[in-house]
C-alpha cells in the first residue's frame, strides 16, 4: 500500500484488490454509500417494474423524446453541455463524443422512439419441450439492475435506458467531463418522463460523483445483474476486472479502431470512397489502420481517400508508417509534400495504437506482401474488432472472414458497425474480441439483449412422477 493511500484511508472505507494486476483501489465510505443507495433504489424499482404495462414503458420513451425535442428544456441541457465542452477544451481533451450537436440530439430522440416502438420483451416464449403428460417452456425474463460506467457520452442516456424495455433498471456513473450534462438530462428530461408515465422513479439512477472510485463501488456491488463499461481501453479493462472478480457478468466496450485490408484486385475508386467514408469522424469504428500492397495505384487511391476526408474538415491528416523507406514512398505518391503530416516508426508496434483525434484524421498505413500477411497483422496488433476487405474478388472476402478474429467483417466502409445504423436498434455498446470470442452473443449489446431465462413446467397428469 502506498503512503498516500495509507494516509487517506479511514475507518469505513473499502479497499478492492484487482487480482489481475495487484492494484489497490480505494473506495471512500461516502462514495460507497452513494453507489449503494443508487443500486438499492434501482432494486426496489426493479421489483415494481413487474407491475408496469408495456404501454407505460412506451409512454416513458415518448415523453423522454418529447422533452429532448422541447426547445425550452433542451436549452437548459445545451447550456450545461456547453459548460462541459468548454471545460474539457481548456484541459485539451477530446470533445468528439461530448458535444450534443443537432445530429446527436436527433439520434438520441430517434433511439428513444425506436425503444417506444419495440414490442414487449419481458416475457418472450422460447423453446418448448412437449412430454406425453407435461411440458417445459423456456421464457425470457428481466435480468435486474444494470450498472453503466461511461465517460463523455451523453447519448448513452438514450441508448442505455433501453434496458427498461425488457423490464430492467439502470444505474449510471458518468465521468467528470459530462457530469453537468448528465445531471441536466436527468433533472429536466428523464426523471419527468419516468413520473409522467407511471414508471418507478428509481428505475434510472445517476451517481452524482465524478470520482473514479464511484465506478469501482458500483461495479463491485452485489446488487448488479450486469456491469457495462464504455470508455478508454485501460479504464474499461480495470472496471471489468473489478466486476468479474465480484462475480458480476461484464460487457466491456472500450478499445476500438477499425482496420481496412486492401487486396491486389481492388479498384482504386472503391478504395478511395471506402476510406473517405470511414474517416468522417473519430469513434470506435473509424478506420485506424490500412494495410495495402506495394502498388502505386492503390497507394494513390488510399491517399486520395485520406486527403478528401481531411479536406472536408479543412485540415490535413496525420499518417503513421512502419519505416523511413515507407515514409519516402508515401511522400513520392503525394501531389503536394505538405498534404499530410507523416510519422515514421521502427517496427510494427505502432499498429496497436488507437489514434484519438477531433479534427485531423489520424491513422496508420502498413504495406504488406499478401492479404494473408494483413490478416496476421490484424490478429497480432488490432483489438480484434472491425475489419474490412476492399477487393473485386469475392474469394478475398472469404480469406479475411476465415483468418481474421473479428466480430465485425465487411467489404466496404467501416462505420456501418453501429447497432442503430445496422440493426435499427439502439446499442448499449460494441464489444471487440481482444480477450477472446464472446460467449453466446454478438458484439452488439442492445437493451432487449439484457435478459435471463426462466423455465416453466406445466403438468397435466397429477400422478406424474420420475
Amino acid at each position: 500500500m502506498s503512503s498516500l493511500l495509507a494516509e487517506s484511508f479511514v475507518q469505513g472505507d473499502r479497499l478492492v484488490v484487482v487480482q489481475e494486476t495487484g492494484q489497490l483501489l480505494h473506495i471512500p465510505q461516502a462514495i460507497f454509500e452513494l453507489a449503494d443507495h443508487a443500486v438499492t433504489q434501482a432494486q426496489f424499482a426493479f421489483a415494481a417494474m413487474s407491475s408496469v404495462t408495456p404501454a407505460e414503458i412506451s409512454d416513458f420513451y415518448e415523453s423522454f423524446a418529447n422533452n429532448l425535442e422541447d426547445p425550452k428544456i433542451f436549452k437548459r441541457i445545451a447550456a450545461a453541455n456547453q459548460e462541459d465542452v468548454e471545460r474539457v477544451m481548456r484541459a485539451k481533451r477530446s470533445t468528439t463524443r461530448l458535444l450534443i450537436d443537432d445530429k446527436m440530439r436527433t439520434e438520441m430522440i430517434g433511439s428513444l422512439r425506436m425503444w417506444r416502438d419495440l414490442g414487449d420483451t419481458r416475457d418472450v416464449l422460447g423453446n418448448s419441450v412437449e412430454h406425453p403428460t407435461w411440458n417445459v417452456q423456456e421464457r425470457r425474463a428481466p435480468l435486474g439492475v444494470v450498472g453503466f460506467v461511461f465517460e463523455g457520452r451523453p447519448n448513452v442516456f438514450a441508448d442505455a435506458t433501453g434496458v427498461l424495455r425488457s423490464g430492467n433498471t439502470v444505474v449510471f456513473r458518468i465521468g467528470s467531463d459530462a457530469l453537468a450534462t448528465a445531471r441536466e438530462i436527468m433533472a429536466c428530461a428523464l426523471l419527468p418522463a419516468l413520473k409522467s408515465s407511471g414508471l418507478p422513479e428509481g428505475a434510472v439512477q445517476l451517481i452524482h460523483s465524478p470520482e473514479r472510485s464511484s465506478g469501482y463501488a458500483l461495479f463491485s456491488h452485489q446488487g448488479l445483474g450486469l456491469a457495462v463499461a464504455r470508455g478508454s481501453g485501460q479504464a474499461v479493462s480495470q472496471l471489468g476486472a473489478v466486476a468479474r472478480q465480484s462475480g458480476i457478468p461484464v460487457s466491456l466496450h472500450g478499445t476500438g479502431g477499425a482496420w481496412i485490408l486492401v487486396a491486389d484486385s481492388a479498384s482504386p475508386e472503391r478504395v478511395t470512397a471506402c476510406i473517405r467514408h470511414s474517416l468522417d469522424r473519430k469513434v470506435c469504428n473509424t478506420a485506424n489502420v490500412i494495410c495495402l500492397p506495394r502498388s502505386p495505384g492503390l497507394l494513390a487511391a488510399v491517399l486520395q481517400g485520406i486527403t478528401e476526408a481531411s479536406a472536408s474538415r479543412s485540415t490535413r491528416a496525420v499518417i503513421h508508417c512502419a519505416s523511413f523507406a515507407d515514409e519516402l514512398k508515401i511522400k513520392q505518391s503525394l501531389q503536394q509534400s505538405d498534404e499530410v503530416e507523416l510519422h515514421a516508426h521502427q517496427g510494427d508496434d505502432y499498429l496497436a495504437e488507437e489514434w484519438e483525434w477531433d479534427q485531423q484524421p489520424e491513422l496508420s498505413i502498413r504495406f504488406t506482401e499478401s492479404l494473408e500477411e494483413s490478416c496476421e497483422l490484424f490478429n497480432s496488433y488490432s483489438p480484434r474488432f472491425v475489419v474490412a476487405v476492399i477487393s473485386d474478388d469475392e474469394s478475398d472476402f472469404e480469406i479475411v472472414y476465415r483468418l481474421c478474429e473479428a466480430p465485425f467483417v465487411g467489404d466496404g466502409f467501416t462505420r456501418w458497425v453501429d447497432g442503430q445504423y445496422a440493426l435499427a436498434r439502439p446499442e448499449l455498446g460494441l464489444s471487440n474480441w481482444q480477450h477472446g470470442r464472446l460467449f453466446a452473443r454478438g458484439g452488439i449489446l442492445s437493451g432487449d439483449g439484457v435478459f435471463s431465462v426462466r423455465y416453466v413446467m406445466h403438468q397435466k397428469d397429477s400422478a406424474q412422477h420420475r
